[in-house]
């Protein structure tokens, strides 16, 4: 009898309902892979923008698909040529696509030992934020002594590089609604609130001006942003696909330091100084509604997916 597992996908673009639970057949590792089992996933914007369709022409999707590309478990068998991990083997890490489901291939390097006592939920919801993060970062430049805007400073990404730029010395300046002034504070940022008179609310408390900005919402700031940094040199965007009109580059993470970001923000983690807040969870049954509530905007920190 075959072994299967369960997972969830969609076959077509469309809104969340495309979304269902079905058994596969179980897979074997290849070259450079790891099977892991899953014990918990992340959700990110990106999941619901591949099965909506909306990123179709820069990123298709191959039917059917798995999404998720967050994913904390256990390695359960490894493929001919992987060295640095072994069944048993409890993992974290950035996998493309796969991690709603019961078990997920995963490639290797993309993959960072979970240290010990970091809840499953935590390990899941940090990868694409940590990469990104990291990424966003490294492209603007920051410096102990800089001040950085991040917009959209509660969430999942933000709300970590909130923690990163803090760890690197940067004084933070981060936006978020009223509600989430006080869960700013504690991560170490000055919070103002977003939407219009942002410029003038920063300026406010940046006397000496801004070094540089993340726009990690994509709700029409990097017009703000631009001015409050002089010019768009010092502005990246991982959410506003219109950024080329502003000069602004749109940042993409790849999987290629993966593993060493991962590294550095689990000893962050294990040192106390990065925290990732987790609003939710869902069962793979109920992960069309873990993707509609992301899709809402107003998610402070990540929503994960557990497998049943």
């Amino acid at each position: 009898m075959t072994e299967t597992y369960r997972a969830v996908e969609f076959s077509e673009y469309g809104g969340p309902e495309v979304l269902r639970v079905v058994d596969r057949e179980m897979p074997r590792p290849g070259p450079g892979q790891v099977l892991v089992e899953v014990r918990a996933a992340g959700v990110n914007p990106l999941d619901w923008q591949l099965r909506s369709g909306a990123v179709a022409a820069m990123m298709p999707v191959e039917f059917p698909s798995v999404p998720g590309g967050d994913v904390a478990g256990v390695v359960t068998e490894t493929g001919p040529d992987v060295t640095d991990f072994a069944a048993g083997d409890e993992v974290f890490g950035s996998i493309g696509s796969g991690g709603y489901a019961a078990f997920a291939l995963a490639p290797a390097p993309q993959l960072a030992r979970k240290p010990e006592g970091v809840p499953w939920e935590v390990a899941a919801g940090l990868p694409v934020a940590v990469n990104t993060a990291y990424q966003v970062l490294a492209d603007l430049g920051v410096k102990a002594g800089e001040t950085v805007v991040v917009d959209g400073a509660a969430g999942g990404v933000g709300s970590v590089a909130v923690q990163i730029a803090r760890h690197l010395g940067a004084t933070v300046i981060g936006t978020a609604g009223a509600h989430n002034h006080a869960y700013l504070r504690s991560l170490g940022a000055e919070p103002v609130t977003y939407g219009e008179g942002l410029a003038e609310q920063v300026r406010a408390i940046a006397t000496q001006g801004v070094d540089a900005a993340f726009d990690a919402a994509g709700k029409g700031s990097l017009p703000a942003l631009v001015e409050l940094t002089g010019g768009p040199e010092r502005v990246v965007t991982i959410a506003d696909h219109g950024a080329a009109e502003h000069g602004v580059r749109f940042a993409f993470a790849g999987p290629d330091a993966i593993r060493e970001r991962l590294e550095r923000a689990a000893a962050l983690v294990v040192g106390g100084g990065l925290t990732l807040s987790v609003a939710r969870t869902y069962p793979l049954s109920r992960a069309a509604d873990a993707q509609r509530e992301s899709a809402g905007g107003h998610v402070r920190g990540k929503l994960i997916i557990v497998p049943d």
